[in-house]
């Protein structure tokens, strides 16, 4: 399973990015898709989280950031505003998916490539 982060770059405090991840490859079907975020010498920190519908957001993005999904549930979106100097860092996908047939299916969890978000105050 390959995943392809985008949408990443600079702007200034109160704009807004929309960052897009698509995954490809062979697998079954694709359980939850995620957002994490690493800030300069910080851990990665969890963001969202979109599965069967449902969403949910650190209390940090709650309000400002939209996590979707498209209909063929292979790419997650990011709509990020009011974008703030503390919410510069490099942004990860994380996908958990299901490889092997209807037999036996097995999940495992991927992450992109990241995509940097820089924020200007």
């Amino acid at each position: 399973v390959q995943l392809q982060a985008s949408g990443g770059g600079l702007v200034q405090a109160g704009g807004s990015l929309r960052l897009s991840c698509t995954a490809s490859g062979n697998f079954f079907d694709i359980n939850h898709m995620a957002w994490y975020r690493q800030a300069p010498g910080k851990e990665r920190e969890w963001v969202a989280i979109t599965n069967d519908g449902a969403t949910h957001y650190a209390g940090f993005v709650k309000g400002r950031f939209t996590i979707s999904r498209d209909n063929a549930k292979t790419t997650v979106y990011l709509q990020m505003n009011n974008l703030k100097s503390e919410d510069t860092a490099v942004y990860y996908c994380n996908v958990d998916a299901r490889l092997g047939t209807g037999g036996a299916l097995y999940s495992y969890e991927y992450w992109g490539q990241g995509t940097l978000v820089t924020v200007s105050s």
